[in-house]
């Protein structure tokens, strides 16, 4: 998974990663000449004592330590920007995958979980980067030129090289082998860290109305321990793998000095050599070092690859057409024949054999008790989800068949849990059109009931909105939520239980200038309250997922026992008859 995200995602960057391994090349080569020349000052120059030698190699010595440093740099350079590159593609990759999914997949994955990909993994994946053109590049170089030069120097010796390096590379592998199941344990109890985090900072006002901070404080300990455990398991084994890797390579430094000291007493080596063999050793064991250090970030950087991966290769169920219809002949109309819904691998459908219509200049109220299926119907039109059954008609075209766009010109949907994106009331509003005057602006405001309470903010249109609409009551949200419909202007506006924060007075002058508003516009109205949709042109009650009556609410009263139970649970009789 790691190398095939990799390599899909390098492909544009060919250049710069050639010149980046050009630069190491030299840099590394360059290193590799450094020990060779020490030698020969020491076996030419200061054994015989010709100074004007050791002038002459040191100068070049110079030269080959300022090159090293500059193509270092340039090799850094080039493999930073290229690792951001990286992680800035992968990450807006996965940002338009998500953008693309139904309701659906976002409830799969969860959104924490999206999160924690879209940074956190694809952080990890782009550390790995860098520290590859970094260190990774070099560090194969540097061994096998190493070992190259290390036999130039003394072949005998270079024999111990056959017994370090093995060993080095055996011990580094068995920790790696145990570090991997660790690291994708851990990425999973970060996601749910994040989720229980992120749930109790949306939820602090029922926390504290219900007096459980207690209660979440040891929830949250929990999370944050199980996370603590699997970091300290995986510490343990980072913090062997340091002192296994010095403690080869110091007693390799021995033995080294211990047969070498016995090569130059018997004349088959000299002083010089014995210090480049040395040099050579340790870039060697270097070399072998920064791959380790490489191999650590491996298996986590793999997990993570793998969470991306499965972000990028899930498809959305709400597939765009390939010929799209990008302009309707008829203007408002929405007809539902027949329809189904059901959830991947659930018992029973949410939706079964629905009818509906609904026609421009009429309000048309869908009702039922919880967990009939309602808002998951109003979702079907502008294809939050797609009907896993029957046909979802807007102006008599397959809504699956409409330009993405156009649909959602055509739709305007202000659903249950209104949203207000942090900024201000007049960039929430003209969120759906952004060229919509100041003017559209206070009149959306004022049919929607809101502009008292926005006129009186600090600011007017220009006044701060929190992240969520926070900073307001439930039952502002909702009203610049209709705001922000009313301001685009559908032929279809779909209200799903969107007047449930509001108050008896409030709701009936919404509804009032709502009318008026709306006149040559289709209407559909989700609801609990039947005080609101009691004056509909035509009413649909929903139970267990299925349509068992339509009507207006006094035929219903009168042939509907579901209807009829809903109302008078909230409506005395001579209310209801009123």
């Amino acid at each position: 998974m790691l190398i095939r995200l990799l390599r899909s995602h390098l492909r544009p960057y060919k250049r710069p990663i050639g010149l980046l391994v050009a630069l190491q090349l030299v840099s590394t080569i360059a290193a590799l000449f450094l020990p060779t020349l020490n030698a020969d000052i020491i076996d030419n120059g200061v054994v015989k004592g010709d100074s004007g030698y050791i002038l002459a190699m040191g100068a070049t010595m110079l030269g080959v330590t300022v090159a090293q440093m500059v193509c270092a740099i340039g090799a850094v350079y080039y493999g930073a920007r290229t690792s951001m590159a990286v992680g800035r593609d992968i990450r807006a990759a996965v940002f338009d995958q998500v953008q693309s999914f139904s309701a659906r997949e976002v409830g799969q994955f969860g959104a924490p979980s999206l999160i924690t990909r879209t940074t956190n993994d694809v952080q990890q994946v782009q550390m790995l980067v860098l520290m590859s053109f970094t260190m990774m590049v070099a560090a194969p170089i540097m061994c096998v030129g190493g070992i190259v030069m290390a036999l130039g120097q003394d072949v005998p010796l270079s024999s111990l090289l056959l017994a370090v390096v093995p060993v080095l590379g055996i011990a580094v592998s068995l920790i790696i082998r145990k570090l991997r199941p660790l690291f994708r344990t851990m990425q999973k109890r970060v996601d749910t860290v994040n989720r229980v985090l992120r749930e109790q900072i949306t939820g602090i006002r029922v926390i504290r109305a219900f007096v459980k901070d207690d209660y979440e404080q040891r929830r949250f300990g929990v999370a944050n321990d199980e996370v603590t455990a699997v970091s300290l398991a995986t510490g343990k084994l980072l913090a062997l793998m340091f002192p296994t890797v010095m403690s080869i390579v110091n007693l390799s430094s021995v033995a080294v000095l211990w047969f070498g000291a016995h090569r130059i007493d018997s004349g088959g080596m000299q002083i010089g050599a014995l210090t480049a063999f040395l040099s050579y050793l340790m870039q060697i064991l270097m070399s072998v070092m920064m791959a380790t250090f490489m191999f650590m970030m491996v298996p986590r950087a793999e997990v993570c690859a793998e969470r991306i991966e499965e972000v990028l290769t899930t498809s959305s169920s709400v597939v765009p057409p390939k010929a799209p219809i990008t302009a309707l002949r008829r203007h408002g109309e929405l007809e539902l024949f027949n329809v189904d819904f059901a959830y991947p691998g659930a018992e029973a459908a949410v939706l079964r054999g629905v009818d509906l219509v609904a026609h421009p200049g009429e309000t048309t109220a869908v009702i039922g008790s919880t967990g009939s299926g309602k808002s998951t119907l109003l979702g079907l039109i502008p294809r939050l989800y797609d009907a896993t059954g029957g046909r979802v008609l807007v102006d008599g075209e397959d809504v699956a068949e409409l330009d993405p766009a156009l649909l959602a010109e055509t739709v305007g949907l202000v659903p249950q849990k209104p949203y207000l994106f942090s900024g201000t009331v007049a960039s929430n509003l003209r969120y759906g059109k952004p060229d919509a005057t100041d003017e559209e602006l206070w009149h959306a405001l004022e049919v929607a009931q809101a502009k008292d309470f926005v006129a009186k903010l600090e600011g007017g249109l220009e006044a701060p909105i929190a992240q969520g609409g926070s900073n307001v009551s439930g039952g502002q949200r909702q009203r610049l939520a209709i705001a922000r419909a009313l301001v685009r202007r559908p032929e279809i506006y779909l209200f799903d239980d969107s007047f449930s924060a509001l108050d008896y007075a409030t709701d009936a002058a919404l509804r009032r200038a709502l009318a008026a508003e709306t006149a040559d516009a289709t209407v559909v109205i989700v609801a609990q309250r039947v005080s609101t949709i009691r004056d509909a042109d035509r009413i649909v009650v929903l139970d267990e997922g299925r349509v068992v009556g339509t009507g207006t609410h006094s035929e219903l009263m009168a042939a509907n026992e579901t209807y009829r139970e809903i109302v008078l649970s909230q409506l005395t009789e001579q209310e209801a008859a009123a």
